[in-house]
């Protein structure tokens, strides 16, 4: 079901994509894994509050989000991240944390960390924790039309001794 509404409107745009389905799996970086992509070209979608209202920070899935960076060149006053109560009801057709970074299909403002805008293809969640999409970023952000900005730093492994 879900994937259908991400179809349904990249077939109505003429886009081309691909569906990769995979194992179950709810961390980006372990989808990544799973799928075979790099952490930087899996865009992961994370959902904040910016002065109260939802919106989407699309970073790969390899970056974090920062914040205050995000507050910063939002221009507003508070930047946090959504609690899964906050978010859920507003994408009643995804598995909780597996939104596609689509928030023109939701009425929600998205941001895009300047980082993947280096890549051809992105691919993302579509929806469900088994399945992602694979596509040009350019037609990604034609369609969407994000606002792109600098707002991501690199994980870094902890090392455990």
């Amino acid at each position: 079901m879900p994937l259908n509404k991400v179809k349904a409107f990249l077939d109505s745009h003429h886009v081309k994509y691909v569906v990769i389905s995979h194992s179950k799996a709810y961390t980006a970086q372990g989808i990544a894994a799973i799928a075979h992509i790099s952490g930087k070209e899996l865009a992961k979608t994370v959902i904040v509050k910016l002065d109260g209202d939802l919106a989407m920070a699309v970073l790969p899935a390899s970056y974090q989000v920062d914040l205050e960076s995000l507050r910063r060149k939002t221009g507003v006053r508070e930047a946090v991240l959504a609690t899964e109560s906050e978010f859920k009801r507003a994408f009643p057709d995804c598995e909780t944390g597996a939104m596609p970074p689509f928030g023109n299909l939701y009425s929600i403002p998205v941001y895009v960390d300047e980082t993947l805008t280096d890549d051809r293809e992105i691919a993302f969640n579509a929806g469900s924790h088994y399945e992602l999409i694979r596509m040009a970023y350019a037609d990604y952000e034609q369609l969407v039309k994000p606002e792109v900005m600098e707002f991501s730093t690199a994980q870094v492994a902890q090392l455990v001794l």
